[in-house]
């Protein structure tokens, strides 16, 4: 079976009880079962480590697609390959290998903790590593993980580090107490670190301080991710509401017609919606490839290079945001009062856009937009540009 038969079973089945999964709103440990049941968690994995050996931009477009029929398990899909590729970043060749060696032959599913702007996880040097403390107070996916990424300062010189730790290490607390209305299913939840032991063999390296264009992709890639799963929600949307409107949606009296597909307000609202969002697909799609082809670079790529791909991801990303909440919203004009029960579940689409859409200010990446547009500036090298 190729990835685009296992990505049309994985969401056939996502798809089936997508409304009541989200109504229920338990930790996703099933949904992580279906992922590994797949065979698509080692879909960036070289074929010669045992992977499945597709491209960057397969990722992509598996996460996008998985994030229509379920915008959690997208979310969730799209965090662990970027976990696993970033780790290609660092100069760790052989714990790259050994890691991904390690995914196929247990089917690991990875997640990270590295939220930016939380209060840092300290590293104590010890016999042979680290010691762990701290608490982070978002972390997706890691309560269900098998494999975390985790970046931590280093006590004794202030050095920002990166490592890879078995999400089960005895030290490590999960919270569980992601209580938010969107992403229900994603277990984004706090973790707490308690002497945690680290080998030091298990760190990929520093995040740099200063500018450093390779290193520096790891940002802008949550932020690719992030804007592939806005879009994903929004030809979600658009799929069961479509399905509403030909099998339940009724014409207004006024209309004059006798099919919901037939009312030229209903149809002209989803042309409009659909028209955007196709827009929304091919300026991520063009984001993506501008990254994958400065990670193509290598050590070469040149700070300009680097800016060119981070301002293709903030325009796409400021499009799709808009895109995502007005899709969202505007759907429940062409499904009408009775398709807002409950057991239809249209508000999860819309729950979900307006949680993660507010990860970062949007804002923020319109001015990066503009301003490389007035005057060439550059996006600065932070954990979100």
């Amino acid at each position: 079976m190729n990835w685009r038969e296992k990505t049309d079973e994985l969401v056939e089945t996502l798809r089936a009880d997508a409304a009541e999964r989200d109504l229920a709103g338990a930790e996703p440990a099933r949904e992580v079962e279906l992922l590994k049941d797949s065979g698509l968690l080692t879909l960036l994995i070289p074929a010669e480590r045992g992977g499945t050996g597709e491209s960057w931009l397969t990722a992509n477009a598996v996460t996008r697609v998985v994030a229509a029929a379920d915008a959690n398990v997208g979310h969730l899909l799209g965090y662990h390959y970027l976990q696993l590729w970033r780790g290609e970043l660092f100069d760790r060749p052989g714990l790259v290998e050994r890691i991904q060696r390690e995914t196929v032959a247990g089917n690991h599913f990875w997640a990270g903790i590295s939220n930016p702007l939380d209060a840092a996880l300290e590293l104590t040097p010890t016999g042979g590593g680290f010691l762990v403390n701290g608490r982070k107070t978002f972390a997706t996916g890691a309560a269900v993980a098998d494999r975390l990424v985790v970046s931590a300062t280093r006590t004794e010189d202030d050095e920002k580090l990166t490592f890879v730790i078995d999400a089960r290490a005895e030290g490590i607390e999960y919270l569980h107490d992601w209580d938010n209305i969107g992403q229900r299913l994603t277990a984004s939840g706090g973790v707490v670190f308690t002497d945690a032991f680290l080998p030091a063999d298990d760190v990929l390296g520093p995040m740099p301080e200063h500018d450093v264009p390779r290193l520096s992709l790891a940002a802008i890639s949550f932020q690719l991710f992030l804007t592939q799963i806005y879009v994903g929600i929004a030809e979600g949307a658009l799929i069961e509401a479509a399905d509403y409107t030909r099998h339940r949606g009724r014409p207004w009296f006024l209309s004059g017609v006798d099919r919901a597909v037939d009312d030229p307000h209903v149809v002209a609202g989803y042309g409009e919606l659909v028209s955007q969002v196709r827009a929304a697909a091919a300026l991520t799609d063009e984001a993506a490839r501008a990254l994958g082809d400065a990670f193509d670079q290598g050590d070469g790529l040149s700070a300009a290079d680097r800016a060119e791909a981070a301002v293709a991801i903030s325009a796409a990303k400021v499009v799709a945001t808009r895109v995502v909440n007005e899709t969202t919203s505007k759907a429940f004009e062409f499904v009408g009062a009775r398709g807002t029960a409950s057991r239809y579940a249209f508000d999860r689409f819309w729950r979900n856009a307006r949680t993660l859409t507010l990860h970062d200010p949007v804002v923020y990446k319109a001015r990066e937009v503009g301003a490389h547009f007035l005057t060439g500036e550059r996006p600065p090298y932070t954990g979100y540009t």
